[in-house]
């Protein structure tokens, strides 16, 4: 099977971190954010994937090839202009039919979940187009997809609504398309994939755009796209099924110590006191600094809480 991870993205949500390195390397637990995905896939059978790049395209290439696992051969889709979500599968479009069914998944995130029974309904279903969707509590911060009792796409957030939703769930951005599916894509360069591609053919009548509402406890899901979900998903370990990311972070030399991580050849100055915190690699904290609730990187501390309260 052949997969596509969207990241070519600016990133800013994330900024300033996304101004110091490409939000797709940005190391969550000591290890490039990019390396989750690559790692869930090839644990999945896939073995060909392409990465859409954008800002600091080489530095994105390099790391996708040191962490890649063996056995998955990737690929790149560069785009000097940003062409959206939709118009960077259309690009990849001619690789991504090669496999029936493909799989587009975002880049920006960590996730967990069993591939095979969705790829079966997917298939048994005769889905052009299957949207991995889970009941998720965070539902009001995200938006939801809607879908009817048959699993057929009704409903995307606010933007459209056909009516006869049964029920729904948070996209998480996970995505099975069948090869015919690209037959349907708009001409253009950059566009939406949810608003101008799948909408409009839902809008049409088609029957075969769907939706699998999973549990929690059957899709780990943890968006990495702004700085308090950067720090969040740093301080809370994972128990992946695919990856010991930990452990792979400590033996390049990442330390990680309660609320601290601690990237590989950072040095901590005498006094420092850190609470809740991220250190990137390389970097030096100068003596007697203190701070809670952020990253150093790029030689200063960056906050990174959403509320004066912020745990």
């Amino acid at each position: 099977m052949r997969a596509m991870i969207l990241a070519a993205g600016l990133g800013t949500r994330m900024r300033p971190l996304s101004t110091l390195r490409p939000k797709p390397i940005l190391p969550v637990r000591g290890v490039p954010l990019l390396a989750y995905p690559l790692a869930w896939l090839a644990h999945h059978g896939v073995r060909e994937v392409i990465v859409n790049l954008h800002r600091l395209p080489d530095a994105t290439r390099a790391v996708a090839k040191v962490w890649a696992p063996a056995g998955l051969r990737v690929h790149f889709s560069e785009e000097p202009l940003l062409l959206d979500t939709g118009g960077g599968i259309r690009r990849a479009a001619r690789f991504l039919r090669e496999s029936d069914p493909s799989l587009v998944i975002a880049g920006d995130m960590i996730l967990d979940l069993d591939l095979r029974p969705l790829l079966d309904r997917h298939r048994t279903r005769g889905d052009a187009a299957t949207l991995v969707l889970r009941q998720d509590p965070r539902a009001e911060s995200f938006g939801t997809i809607g879908v009817d009792a048959a699993g057929r796409v009704r409903r995307i957030a606010r933007r459209f609504d056909l009516g006869g939703e049964e029920r729904s769930g948070v996209y998480v951005s996970v995505n099975l398309f069948a090869a015919r599916i690209f037959d349907s894509l708009p001409d253009r360069e950059v566009f939406s994939h949810l608003d101008d591609w799948l909408a409009p053919r839902l809008a049409a009548g088609a029957r075969d755009v769907c939706g699998e509402v999973l549990a929690p406890a059957d899709c780990l899901w943890e968006p990495v796209g702004t700085a308090v979900e950067y720090l969040e998903a740093n301080l809370r370990p994972q128990r992946l099924s695919y990856f010991d990311a930990d452990a792979r972070a400590r033996a390049t030399g990442t330390r990680i110590e309660g609320d601290l991580v601690i990237g590989a050849g950072a040095a901590l100055g005498r006094g420092v006191a850190l609470e809740r915190a991220v250190v990137w690699d390389g970097e030096r904290v100068p003596d007697g600094f203190r701070g809670r609730n952020g990253v150093f990187a790029g030689g200063a501390f960056h906050g990174a809480a959403d509320r004066p309260d912020a745990p």
